[in-house]
């Protein structure tokens, strides 16, 4: 279990305080919840999208891994259509992290973030530390800190 770099940092750099949860190794975001002995609605994970009218334009969405990202509401929150990104494209925005455990925290990449108004209401977030045994622990109001400046709505449907 490892945190990002990158993540690292920029929890840091926004004194932000964090405990690691590590839990067995976990392909799926619904899974490592389950792992970790966490609610998944309380497990924000990002979904990466790339712009339709904008080529290598990408924004990450962050909702509850209890939910689905449902692209028409996404694109009416950001005015302009989006389609799902690539493991390509996200293994080069994301270089020190595995495929597929991106972390929900599009700013500390320089990734446009859109955030699901759900995840204000959780007592706590937890999030992909980079890998696929770790998640991050905070406190909601410090998660909404990261998430400062960031456009947010409601742009998820549960799976």
């Amino acid at each position: 279990m490892t945190i990002a770099h990158t993540v690292r940092m920029y929890l840091d750099q926004n004194q932000i305080p964090y405990e690691i949860l590590s839990h067995r190794r976990s392909p799926t975001s619904l899974r490592a919840a389950g792992r970790a002995h966490i609610e998944a609605s309380r497990l924000a994970k990002g979904v990466l999208l790339e712009d339709d009218l904008k080529r290598q334009h990408f924004f990450m969405a962050v909702l509850p891994a209890t939910h689905q990202v449902n692209l028409a509401d996404v694109a009416r929150c950001v005015g302009r259509p989006v389609h799902l990104a690539t493991e390509e494209d996200a293994a080069g925005l994301f270089g020190d992290c595995e495929a597929g455990a991106i972390p929900p925290l599009g700013p500390a990449y320089g990734v446009e973030t859109i955030w699901e108004d759900g995840l204000a209401a959780a007592p706590d977030v937890y999030f992909e530390a980079g890998d696929h045994e770790g998640l991050v622990h905070v406190q909601t109001p410090d998660f909404m800190k990261l998430m400062s400046g960031c456009a947010h709505g409601q742009f998820g449907g549960r799976v």
